[in-house]
């Protein structure tokens, strides 16, 4: 009776050295679901190879700014058996492009505005344009209350 040999898996070890991350951002990201690990009779992680394109798209997403809650929840609709193709990636990509075209008007705004910001340092004057024009935030009390404009 032969049976098939088990795909080769890699140790904790070498999916940070291939993905280029640490071993303890491995760990993060098992613990919050994103990837996951089989484990050897003695408890060791083993990760299929699969798991380095995972990363990979996981590391890009972050780049983009995308919360790993929402790369969790794009890569609970993946199967773990395999790695994320071309495709998935695609289907990925765009369900945040709308989200990332969003992020970049607003940092084209920061950018085209942040002149008139320069040297103040408050961000709360009556006249300041870019994050507090009119003073509207003067009625929700001191300190800073907005970290991003929709």
């Amino acid at each position: 009776m032969s049976t098939s040999p088990s795909p080769p898996t890699l140790s904790v070890g070498e999916v940070a050295k291939r993905s280029g991350v640490a071993v303890s951002t491995l760990h993060f990201y098992e613990a919050k679901g994103l990837i996951r690990s089989l484990r050897t009779e003695g408890n060791q992680r083993r990760y299929p190879r699969g798991v380095l394109r995972r990363v990979a798209l996981i590391r890009i997403a972050q780049r983009t700014g995308i919360s790993l809650v929402e790369i969790k929840t794009a890569l609970d609709h993946l199967p773990q058996d395999r790695a994320p193709s071309a495709e998935d990636w695609r289907a990925l990509s765009e369900s945040w492009r709308a989200e990332l075209d969003q992020r970049i008007r607003h940092l084209t705004g920061l950018r085209d505005q942040i002149d008139s910001c320069i040297g103040c340092g408050c961000l709360s004057l009556k006249e300041c344009p870019l994050r507090n024009p009119g003073d509207v935030m003067a009625s929700a009390g001191a300190g800073p209350r907005v970290l991003i404009d929709d």
